[in-house]
């Protein structure tokens, strides 16, 4: 059986491990598959812990279906909610991922089977806006709002308008690029100019 993924036919893999998703070689070591989202978004659900998907998982809950394979999930999540989180996968192996630009408000915890969960970290203002290190690097009010489904679960996610800022500050890589313009697509937005590659 052969599926579209971003306009390609890829082979279908025997087992669902990847839900449907086969990049053969190029398939990333790390992976999270959509049951691993559902299932550890469903588990802070049940602790009182609301998160929004950002990041590759967040453009796929916009668009309706999964597009690709993804290497980690993006999350936001409020700084009071961390350390519950952090207490839940801590004890089921997750321990911190060892980056350059860790800092308290932008972590990633990740465990020995590949899964990676990247953690942005807000406060929200007495206006709704969502505190991200600084007032400049925050979520305005409003974009919070996403939200949708993955596998028939509810999601909550990052608007379309301001999933682009999660596609900015780093070296866009082609996958980057072809979420921004699914995007685009899909929601009738004018493609930005800064993803305009010169020829």
């Amino acid at each position: 059986m052969l599926i579209p993924v971003q306009g390609d036919l890829i082979p279908k893999p025997a087992n669902d491990e990847t839900n449907g998703i086969d990049l053969g070689e190029t398939m990333p070591t790390k992976i999270m598959t959509s049951a691993d989202v559902v299932n550890f978004y469903t588990e802070l659900d049940n602790l009182g812990i609301k998160i929004w998907l950002d990041g590759g998982w967040g453009v796929d809950a916009l668009l309706g279906e999964q597009t690709r394979s993804h290497a980690d999930l993006d999350i936001v999540i409020q700084q009071k909610d961390v350390k519950k989180a952090r207490g839940l996968l801590e004890g089921q192996g997750y321990k911190n991922v060892e980056r350059d630009d860790t800092r308290p408000c932008n972590f990633v915890l990740g465990d020995d089977n590949g899964h990676e969960i990247d953690f942005h970290v807000i406060v929200f203002d007495n206006k709704g806006n969502g505190i991200y290190g600084s007032i400049e690097n925050g979520w305005p009010v409003g974009s919070l709002a996403g939200t949708g489904n993955i596998n028939g679960h509810p999601i909550r996610y990052v608007s379309p308008e301001y999933m682009f800022k999660s596609h900015t500050g780093y070296k866009l890589h082609e996958k980057d690029l072809k979420d921004v313009s699914a995007l685009c697509r899909k929601f009738g937005i004018d493609y930005p100019e800064e993803y305009i590659r010169s020829p």
